[in-house]
């Protein structure tokens, strides 16, 4: 049973750009963009501690840091208004739209809780209906008085005070308006206003670039993917299609530290060699420890009485970047989506197996690989690909990346304590974020209910442990030492 806690909202701020600052836009959704239409948005939490862990701390809170924050992000939807703006679908086109009009605004939600803030910053299991409360649950949709136009709100905040302690912001976001990527440039903009208060002017890198036509679509597949969503849609008579959130779930957080990915990618290496078989074409740290934790997941799943199904199919998905995949060159700071879904497949049975931890990362390598040589191979079925994978407790899905440096968003009071992915539990998937403690390591987020969750954390610790055990022993030393000459990259890709 959860602890009892209380999150009380104070007020509600409707924060727009500065007015007149931005020309109402309408922006076309690309084939990148077209299949969030189907996803639940992305919910995350950053919490940060304050110095001055006094109560009077709360008095700096209400009268300097809450008006700051307001303040730096009216700046910065300055230059991400579409965050401002809608999703706007019209009948008469058939084609949804973002738009951005003179007074749009994100809402703001100003809370405070009693929660344990130390509790919520910790890596040990907490339940997660905790963290419930401290972002905003749905991004409001409003009907035309015609019945026809529908518009949906892309960014929701809510920003809530621990007295004594610290605060966090939440954030929903509809991932039809960007990756995370985008995403990241406008976390990083707004911190970037708020550290330095005085300042109007623009110099987080380069601004925005939102001309949709450098995505070029040869093979039309804006209208096949946009062909594909309503037919879903309709199928689901309206509804959004997917579970609620999982009741008695709890939270943790896992670190794979550099020694402990080297030592796994090592481990492969020398099982490979030892038996003969052909070592996986790409072992950077993201396979290594997406590979490892899929294999987790997946025992964890068995229950008391053993092993279960077979040959039966599993699936691990996550996005991988298409800038640098394309071909052509599209601007860094692009401003939308602009990532290919990515599926490895592998059968329970082997993932569950004493190899297993050499199937998966095979699996995931060579499908990285795949978009490598053709990030757009096969992308007419990214929204059937990925249809399964979305709420089930049988496939895998990856939320974030390592690369994204999510913890140096500082808004001027230092670097997150922690981050939480929220939107993990209703997509039943996983987090990745580089730790925030270690170098080179990467922080696994996982929400799971409590038996799966104990099962998933012995398999994790005792499987680093066997892992480093294995190496530490030397079983094939000259392998594994001559396993940088060896036809595999490493280079962290995903």
């Amino acid at each position: 049973m959860a602890p009892s806690v209380t999150v009380n909202i104070s007020e509600q701020w409707n924060v727009s750009p500065p007015p007149r600052s931005v020309t109402p836009t309408s922006l076309s959704l690309t084939f990148f963009d077209i299949p969030w239409l189907l996803f639940p948005p992305s919910q995350t939490i950053f919490f940060y501690q304050l110095r001055n862990r006094h109560p009077s701390s709360h008095r700096h809170f209400s009268t300097s840091i809450l008006p700051n924050l307001k303040h730096s992000l009216s700046l910065s939807l300055q230059h991400f208004y579409p965050f401002a703006g809608n999703l706007v679908a019209r009948p008469e086109t058939g084609e949804p739209k973002i738009v951005y009009a003179e007074g749009d605004s994100v809402t703001v939600a100003v809370a405070e809780s009693d929660a344990d803030f130390n509790s919520l910053c910790g890596d040990g299991q907490r339940n997660a209906t905790l963290f419930h409360q401290l972002v905003p649950r749905e991004l409001p949709t409003t009907r035309a008085k015609n019945g026809d136009v529908l518009a949906t709100r892309l960014l929701a905040v809510q920003i809530t005070s621990f007295p004594g302690d610290g605060f966090c912001i939440g954030l929903t976001c509809h991932h039809v308006v960007s990756d995370g990527r985008t995403f990241n440039n406008f976390l990083k903009t707004w911190a970037s206003f708020s550290r330095d208060s005085g300042r109007t002017h623009f110099t987080a890198g380069a601004p925005p670039f939102y001309d949709r036509s450098v995505i070029l679509d040869p093979n039309s597949l804006g209208p096949t993917l946009l062909k594909k969503v309503g037919s879903l849609v309709q199928g689901r008579g309206g509804g959004d299609g997917f579970k609620p959130r999982e009741t008695g779930a709890v939270r943790a957080t896992f670190t794979m530290g550099p020694d402990q990915i080297d030592g796994a990618r090592r481990w492969i290496l020398a099982q490979c060699g030892k038996k003969n078989r052909a070592c996986p074409v790409l072992l950077s740290a993201y396979v290594v420890a997406c590979a490892f934790v899929w294999v987790c997941l997946v025992r964890a799943q068995v229950g008391p009485t053993g092993g279960s199904a077979g040959n039966n199919p599993t699936y691990f998905g996550f996005v991988a970047g298409g800038i640098t995949r394309l071909g052509y060159r599209v601007p860094e700071s692009y401003f939308g989506n602009c990532v290919a879904f990515g599926r490895a497949v592998a059968a329970r049975g082997e993932l569950e197996g004493e190899d297993g931890i050499l199937v998966a990362a095979d699996a995931i390598g060579r499908k990285v690989k795949d978009l490598d040589n053709d990030v757009l191979g096969g992308a007419e079925d990214w929204i059937s690909e990925w249809g399964p994978l979305i709420g089930s407790d049988h496939h895998v899905n990856v939320v974030g990346s390592p690369k994204m440096d999510l913890y140096k968003t500082d808004f001027g009071w230092s670097r997150p304590r922690k981050i939480e992915e929220i939107s993990i539990e209703a997509v039943k998937g996983v987090s990745l974020t580089e730790s925030r403690g270690m170098k080179g390591g990467i922080e696994i987020g996982v929400a799971l209910p409590r038996a799966k969750m104990e099962a998933f954390a012995g398999h994790f610790t005792q499987g680093i442990d066997k892992l480093l055990a294995s190496c530490s022993n030397g079983e094939d030393p000259h392998f594994i030492s001559d396993f940088k000459s060896l036809d595999i990259d490493l280079a962290v890709k995903t």
